[in-house]
């Protein structure tokens, strides 16, 4: 069974190369595409330091850094990758990789973090977050989505198989594509977290600074608490607004390396998390470390958290994304955190193994692709 395993773009070592990292452990031989790899020697252990095959777009100008901004002709770039010689196509998407051509003699399964976010419901939110919402220039953008989410619906139909990685992401597959997914939890490396039952009076958050995660939010939040000190590991584009809007109380720390966040995450006294996401592997993470988590009560969190109604909680929902509602829930923690065990946050985390998430992707491959040979048996007798 020769195997192809398609990745929208290689750029950074985030929630997507994790599971990723894992589907290449399942299917070590397999042949890796991508429309660019910029992941740097050294930090190259996660695809097993293979080469990738790369799209046109690796040599596009300022594609390092504006990849994103080619989205226009990623369709196209990625319909151009030869997988014709492959038994098995595997995409793991988020943007494009699930549009590559397969033929009805190939079985082609989709690992999807969601349809394109920025072009479905989305939409609106990620116009008003670039200044899109008026003008020409987002005219212009809303006519661009407009065309990617009717090739994004029509490549739907290439897919034989598709796997969610969450309930909330098997229900925006639902919705956009008209299709039914196997939910798979992402990947959570337990043996790199290990519990510390003492905690220190922090509040930890990391994330790339970006609008949808709402750092600002839990800055600002912060800020107005000032005898709650917050500690926040990332960097991204908004990194110098939300240092303007920091208080005294707020500690930016940047880019850190995976060690001293692991360290953090171990010693904070709850770790914080405002964005509507797919899935959050970050609060996972801290929940791998004993320590709990306040989260935004929507999207996949609902899923990997474990709420104050819950008779093993290993965290607090606030309901708004709005400095009041987390404040709110910060002032909650507060009051029932002694509810809260690092053994509870621990053995919830535990759900989400690495071994889990490679048993079920392995059994689900397994059971698609003898329903595929055996629906090719059917035809040719």
């Amino acid at each position: 069974m020769k195997t192809a395993i398609v990745h929208d773009w290689l750029v950074t070592y985030a929630g997507a190369e994790r599971v990723l990292e894992q589907m290449l452990v399942c299917f070590p031989e397999a042949d890796l595409f991508s429309l660019v790899d910029f992941i740097p020697p050294g930090k190259r252990g996660f695809i097993g330091n293979q080469s990738v095959t790369v799209s046109a777009l690796q040599k596009f100008p300022f594609a390092r850094k504006k990849y994103r901004s080619y989205l226009p002709v990623m369709p196209l770039l990625i319909e151009q990758f030869d997988l014709s010689g492959y038994d098995l196509v595997i995409s793991s998407s988020h943007a494009v990789a699930k549009g590559v051509l397969t033929g009805p003699g190939q079985l082609h399964l989709c690992m999807c973090y969601s349809p394109i976010r920025y072009a479905w419901d989305l939409q609106h939110q990620y116009l008003r977050e670039a200044g899109l919402d008026h003008g020409l220039k987002g005219w212009l953008a809303r006519a661009m989505l407009h065309r990617v989410r009717l090739w994004d619906s029509r490549t739907a139909n290439g897919v034989d198989g598709f796997m969610a990685i969450s309930r909330f992401i098997a229900r925006r597959i639902q919705k956009v594509y008209g299709r039914e997914s196997r939910v798979i939890y992402p990947p959570v490396d337990m043996n790199t977290f290990t519990v510390n039952p003492t905690k220190e009076a922090f509040y930890l958050t990391a994330s790339r600074m970006v609008p949808y995660k709402r750092m600002d939010l839990i800055v600002e939040a912060f800020t107005a608490m000032p005898e709650r000190k917050l500690v926040v590991v990332g960097d991204g584009p908004d990194f110098k607004k939300i240092q303007k809007r920091a208080g005294a109380n707020v500690q930016l720390l940047g880019f850190q390396e995976t060690s001293v966040l692991q360290d953090l995450m171990g010693r904070a006294r709850a770790f914080v998390f405002a964005a509507e996401e797919d899935f959050g592997i970050a609060p996972l993470e801290a929940q791998a470390c004993g320590t709990p988590v306040i989260a935004f009560g929507k999207g996949g969190a609902l899923e990997t958290i474990r709420g104050l109604s819950d008779p093993a909680p290993t965290g607090v929902f606030f309901q708004e994304q709005t400095v009041a509602s987390l404040r709110e829930a910060v002032e909650t923690f507060e009051r029932e955190n002694e509810r809260i065990t690092p053994q509870s946050c621990r053995a919830n985390a535990e759900r989400f193994s690495v071994e889990r998430f490679r048993g079920e992707f392995q059994d689900y491959v397994g059971e698609q692709w003898a329903n595929f040979q055996a629906g090719k048996s059917r035809m040719e007798s």
